[in-house]
């Protein structure tokens, strides 16, 4: 997301609506709001333009597709290599998020599995990256708090 750009309320009540009802028409959301179609349509254009409203793919739950394992690994990189080993990283269907932190640890990486044993060879996948040094997996045991933005997204419509 563009950080110049802070959405405004109206902005975040598109949003809130399209979390209640994702598969919401741009004639349906301008009922709810009470808003014209044209001014829905043209802020959902530059939501998805901005990168403020991302892909479906985060509805998507790896275990449907056969990952019913998630994982996080930490790795340290050479930083001359961090390109590349973003470049690697992203080739790897099974690494669904990186993060580039600050402190000892320089990635922080999502992964999936199908089991114990696809777990191992996507760690070792992850380790053979030329630039990697040093990683340590995490499995994840159970989601505590799910991703969520909503109580943002009231926060900037004043509504909580």
């Amino acid at each position: 997301m563009n950080s110049a750009r802070v959405l405004d309320a109206t902005d975040a009540r598109i949003l809130l609506a399209l979390a209640a009802d994702p598969r919401a028409t741009v004639v349906a959301l301008a009922e709810c709001l009470k808003l014209s179609r044209n001014t829905v349509q043209a802020r959902v254009a530059k939501l998805e333009q901005s990168g403020a409203l991302s892909s479906f793919e985060r509805r998507i739950a790896p275990k449907a597709l056969g990952y019913p394992l998630t994982a996080f690994v930490t790795a340290q990189v050479n930083q001359r290599q961090l390109a590349e080993v973003s470049q690697a990283l992203s080739g790897i269907a099974e690494v669904v998020e990186v993060f580039g932190l600050s402190g000892e640890t320089d990635l922080l990486v999502r992964v999936v599995a199908a089991d114990a044993e696809d777990l191992y060879r996507i760690a070792g996948q992850i380790l053979a990256i030329p630039g990697i040094e040093r990683t340590t997996t995490a499995l994840a045991m159970r989601e505590l708090v799910p991703h969520r933005l909503t109580g943002l997204l009231h926060r900037v419509t004043g509504d909580r």
